[in-house]
């Protein structure tokens, strides 16, 4: 965070009167050395999503929000496209102060927290307003945030929707069993390892740029991705079938270093959490929009979308829980009890 001290116009012209007058009398002497600069705030906003993202789209309110409201006492400089790095080396910036402000979803502070991680474990989460219950209206979340503010130095100040991970195949999906055996191209994610695995696909990690062209020469059957990556991808040109398997919902959480909130004024303070809270609810505005036109933007180019019976998805899955249970350790089935009665 950058911090400047600049004088007021009205200020800066008593001073400059003061100078170029030989008639300023001692009063007006007095008056200043009573000038008191004011301080203003530039903070870093870093973030892996690019120009044409509906990431930085909202994050653009945020800095046009955080002008206004401050009058330019508090600005927003954003840096995408993973400038400074990915999602865990710029939480890592945050924890340090030499970053302000990032997005990261609220299961990657697994990587401190363990509990954390079962936010991003298929059909853990049913929906965004499940999750934002967790997060917000439970003991599970607000005891997890408080501990990253307290132990790590990072504040969750508010969460937006960044869409639903779903199933394309090159064959239609109607349950369960017609994954059998297909092979599925998975990020490095355990998580979504387990899923292929559990829905009875054989999980064939791969780099995401490489991903269109084996879905095309058919070197593999199917990829799971929220459906803003099958159109900027342009997956549906070489896939014939999507599946609505819903099976992880995810967020981009905005995150704030500790360092930098306990350095701004209170009121800029509150105008920085109102900001960020315009900002979320734009964001899921943005991606709720997105996926509803897509959806019929994929019928059009000839895609045939299914909507399988998830409780059978789900009951496979479940089967990979205690896993997680056992890496958690204690208190992981209390933990786990609290999401479930969050659902809605």
């Amino acid at each position: 965070m950058k911090r400047s001290l600049v004088l007021s116009s009205v200020l800066m012209g008593l001073f400059m009167t003061a100078c170029g007058s030989d008639e300023m009398t001692s009063e007006n002497e007095g008056n200043e050395s009573n000038v008191e600069p004011e301080e203003s705030y530039e903070l870093q906003f870093g973030m892996q999503a690019g120009t044409q993202s509906n990431e930085y789209e909202a994050a653009q309110q945020l800095v046009d929000y955080v002008e206004e409201e401050s009058d330019g006492e508090l600005s927003i400089s954003l840096y995408p496209d993973g400038q400074l790095g990915d999602d865990l080396g710029m939480l890592g910036q945050l924890q340090d102060g030499s970053l302000d402000i990032t997005l990261a979803e609220m299961g990657r502070f697994g990587q401190w927290v363990p509990r954390a991680e079962l936010l991003m474990v298929p059909y853990m989460i049913e929906d965004y307003e499940h999750l934002e219950q967790v997060v917000y209206e439970s003991s599970y979340g607000e005891e997890l945030r408080e501990e990253l503010i307290n132990d790590f130095n990072l504040r969750v100040v508010d969460t937006g929707y960044n869409g639903t991970r779903q199933t394309t195949t090159n064959t239609e999906i109607n349950e369960l069993k017609d994954l059998e055996g297909l092979s599925l191209r998975v990020p490095e994610a355990q998580t979504l390892l387990d899923y292929a695995q559990y829905v009875g696909a054989n999980p064939t990690p791969m780099n995401f740029g490489e991903v269109y062209l084996a879905l095309q020469t058919n070197q593999v059957d199917g990829q799971e991705n929220p459906l803003s990556a099958v159109d900027a991808q342009s997956f549906y040109e070489v896939q014939d079938y999507l599946a609505m398997t819903n099976h992880v919902v995810n967020d981009a959480s905005y995150v704030v270093s500790e360092l930098t909130w306990q350095e701004l004024p209170n009121h800029l303070q509150e105008i920085l959490s109102d900001g960020i809270s315009e900002a979320s609810q734009y964001h899921t505005e943005l991606f709720v929009t997105e996926e509803e036109e897509l959806l019929d933007f994929f019928e059009e180019e000839g895609m045939t979308i299914t909507h399988p019976d998830l409780e059978e998805f789900e009951e496979a899955v479940s089967e990979v829980y205690p896993e997680y249970l056992e890496k958690i350790g204690e208190g992981a089935e209390e933990y786990m009890d609290q999401i479930e009665e969050a659902r809605h």
